[in-house]
């Protein structure tokens, strides 16, 4: 099967695409956006990997659904449209990235400047039903991640995950910690940002890292 993905994550990855799992997954995902409204657009599905090309990749940050509200998911985790408020999740970030730095915070939720510096903001499902989270768990997408953040840290050195939440921090298992920095915490969802999320000091402890692997810090 053909794949509308960056060429660089093309070739890394295509071994799965013709995985009868991957093929039965976009059955279903073609069936979804066919008839159900399904987010993000087709065209957004891939876009943590076309916006961050495997060699430029340094940090992975891990995230779970796309939003399932309208206008709102478009294929980064924790990212939104420019036009759009920005998420409850995102806030916190931003907040917790002002108080390591103390650099204003943006106006808009589009992610994608961090995409292009090397960030894979990637959602562990990439499509979601209109106003039904979780509702394309377990079709396959989480086998496909997965395999994205194993082959990562099999295949790259020195790259920072970050890990935020249970679900996320289940992640841990895939990667190689002798080769990798691992940022762990709470969530930054309303829910539990005072639990661990801020204060976590986790974007500089990430700048840090990479400054000294000799690679080049992310502007948050």
């Amino acid at each position: 099967m053909q794949v509308t993905i960056e060429q660089s994550w093309k070739e890394f990855l295509a071994d799965e695409f013709s995985q009868t799992y991957f093929l039965e997954l976009a059955r279903y995902v073609r069936s979804e956006y066919l008839s159900q409204t399904v987010y993000p657009p087709p065209r957004l599905v891939f876009r943590a990997f076309n916006e961050c090309p495997l060699d430029h990749l340094c940090v992975v940050i891990v995230g779970q659904d796309p939003y399932h509200t309208p206008g709102v998911a478009d294929g980064l985790c924790f990212s939104s449209s420019a036009n759009n408020a920005i998420p409850p999740s995102l806030h916190n970030i931003y907040k917790e990235i002002h108080a390591e730095y103390g650099s204003p915070i943006p106006t808009s939720p589009d992610l994608g400047r961090w995409a292009k510096q090397g960030v894979l903001l990637l959602n562990t499902t990439l499509t979601v039903r209109k106003s039904s989270p979780t509702s394309h768990q377990g079709k396959g997408w989480e086998q496909f991640t997965d395999t994205v953040i194993r082959k990562v840290s099999m295949h790259k050195e020195h790259v920072v995950f970050m890990l935020w939440g249970a679900f996320a921090k289940r992640k841990e298992a895939l990667i190689d910690e002798a080769r990798h920095l691992i940022l762990k915490s709470a969530h930054p969802s309303p829910f539990s940002a005072h639990q661990g999320f801020l204060g976590n000091n986790h974007f500089r402890l990430c700048n840090e890292y990479l400054l000294h692997q000799g690679r080049k810090p992310i502007v948050w």
